[in-house]
């Protein structure tokens, strides 16, 4: 069996979520350092390809969020040069990327998800915006939620109750995509469901259940310590964690995906649970919750980073 002793941990970029993959990368990093395994630390940019090339990692562990890091560029890079890396392959990473085709193919699968549309930003321009806005709200319904349909850690989304309020939100998301994602608002529990698998196939983590002091789980109530607080396992019954699990499996299968994924999702009163998106790149930070959840598993997060590039390391 091959030893694992050398890992590039990719992180950086130059999305809007540069910050949180700086903070990922580093946890990764450190996790790894106290298994005594060699770790370096890349941004991407125009010294990465020679990088690669010149001394080759035996691994890279990206932890790169937002564009690039998670819509399979970065990935497909990574195995023009023939490098090994953990995590999903970039045509699952492009099918997860997308929030409307991901709801589409769980969606196929029996899951339930919100009703919604997505609409390009041309459509408001050619179509008139105010109608359009109108019937948005006829048809799904008031309170609303806007998000890009691309991206994450809550950039450019935001909880809508008016007509007036929904094209506040939309200016906010297009800033961030030229697409948007209007759904209609689920109530109930909100919770992030990790999967890891490192080699035995995907094994649900304890659903983390996220209650935000502001009631929006937004960028600052994510990555501000002491905005939110977290249950881990989420205080539902049996029954409801066990559905939000399935959910959160059958996500990380039919999008294809490996090694580990996060699953957001909201448990409504009736014990079900409802898709909103699956993120292949889940934040690794102090207040993230997969590295939450994996505790809460009585895993050590230093020995999953370790595991997981160690079975990139024989799959190539």
């Amino acid at each position: 069996m091959a030893d694992l002793d050398r890992v590039l941990v990719l992180a950086g970029g130059l999305s809007p979520e540069h910050e949180v993959s700086v903070h990922s990368g580093r946890s990764v990093a450190e996790a790894l350092r106290r298994l005594d395994v060699e770790v370096q630390v890349a941004d991407v940019d125009s010294t990465l390809l020679d990088r690669l090339s010149d001394d080759p990692p035996q691994v890279v562990f990206p932890v790169l969020h937002g564009s690039a890091g998670e819509d399979g560029a970065i990935r497909e890079v990574l195995e023009l040069v023939g490098v090994p890396y953990v995590g999903a392959r970039p045509s699952a990473c492009r099918l997860a990327y997308s929030k409307p085709a991901a709801k589409a193919l769980l969606a196929e699968q029996g899951v339930r998800v919100p009703r919604g549309a997505a609409l390009p930003k041309s459509a408001f321009h050619d179509l008139g915006a105010p109608a359009l806005l109108d019937r948005l709200a006829e048809r799904l319904g008031l309170p609303l939620f806007v998000k890009p349909d691309r991206g994450g850690s809550a950039f450019g989304a935001a909880p809508v109750t008016s007509v007036q309020g929904l094209s506040t939100a939309l200016v906010s998301c297009f800033a961030y995509s030229d697409s948007a994602l209007v759904e209609e608002q689920v109530q109930g529990t909100e919770l992030a469901v990790g999967v890891l698998d490192t080699g035995d196939g995907p094994v649900a983590l304890p659903p983390v259940e996220i209650v935000p002091d502001g009631g929006v789980y937004d960028y600052a109530a994510r990555y501000t310590a002491g905005r939110t607080e977290f249950f881990c396992p989420a205080r539902l019954d049996a029954e409801a964690l066990a559905a939000a699990a399935e959910v959160a499996l059958t996500a990380h299968r039919v999008l294809g995906l490996r090694d580990f994924s996060r699953t957001d999702l909201i448990v409504g009163a009736d014990g079900r649970a409802t898709f909103l998106e699956t993120n292949v790149a889940p934040g690794l930070t102090e207040t993230s919750t997969f590295p939450m959840a994996a505790a809460a598993a009585g895993l050590d997060f230093a020995v999953v980073c370790r595991e997981l590039a160690h079975q990139a390391l024989l799959r190539h």
